[in-house]
């Protein structure tokens, strides 16, 4: 399990560092009704938006490591479609990736800030997804959930950061893993359209998107450093972060 942490380790880091070349641009957008007063204003809070979840629990068979490439498949083939006709109506969004060996185990989670008849819409737009379909069948996803359209009470801009943070970083921190999501979705589709040859078979899907993971490992390995982490250390003045242990770094 302690390998598994660790390979675990960078992934959790990317989804949090790679933003801040694109903050400017993707996580201060202000579209449509849902416009923000001034550049980078945190919204006042709105009782007609909420948090919603669409949770995949991905079949992580005992003995063998998770099928991490999985996650770039349904981020690629059935999120980023639905993400691209329903962007103008949804004010933030994330990826959230995790793996450990509890009842929760492997999951995928699309996590989107908008109204309920625009999370109604999003919702029916996954499940009809025919790469859905085909990874049930195969066994790959075991359930999808999402919450309940009726019952949600995760209205504030805050309501699904970490309760740990100070609250002014909770408020903040959605724009900023909305780009670090982007920036992920944005590798993964640009390995993926890079000439090589396009998936037909379920088995020649999952090799497609196996390469594929690779390489954005292999990035966040040898480029992660300096474009994403360096970067995001000057933003802030320099400054060391306290890390686990109370070791500080600076990148």
């Amino acid at each position: 399990m302690s390998g598994l942490k660790r390979r675990l380790g960078p992934i959790s880091i990317l989804s949090v560092a790679a933003v801040f070349v694109i903050l400017g641009t993707a996580g201060c957008s202000s579209i449509g009704s849902m416009r923000l007063q001034g550049a980078g204003a945190v919204p006042k809070q709105r009782t007609d938006i909420s948090w919603w979840y669409a949770s995949f629990k991905i079949n992580w068979p005992q003995d063998e490591d998770p099928a991490l490439d999985t996650d770039l498949m349904i981020a690629h083939s059935i999120i980023s479609p639905v993400l691209d006709r329903y962007r103008k109506e949804i004010l933030l969004w994330r990826f959230h990736r995790r793996a450990a060996r509890d009842e929760t185990g492997h999951r995928f989670s699309f996590i989107f800030y908008t109204t309920a008849a625009t999370a109604r819409k999003i919702y029916a737009a996954i499940d009809s997804s025919a790469v859905l379909d085909r990874m049930r069948a195969e066994g790959l996803i075991l359930k999808v959930r999402f919450d309940d359209i009726n019952a949600n009470q995760k209205s504030g801009i805050e309501s699904t950061s970490d309760r740990n943070w100070s609250d002014p970083l909770q408020k903040a921190w959605p724009y900023f893993i909305m780009g670090a999501s982007q920036t992920w979705l944005d590798l993964i589709s640009l390995y993926a359209e890079d000439g090589r040859r396009k998936p037909l078979s379920p088995t020649e899907m999952r090799a497609f998107y196996r390469d594929i993971s690779r390489e954005v490992e292999s990035t966040w390995k040898n480029e992660g450093g300096h474009a994403f982490l360096h970067h995001l250390n000057a933003l802030f003045g320099y400054g060391p972060v306290n890390l686990r242990n109370k070791i500080e770094m600076r990148f």
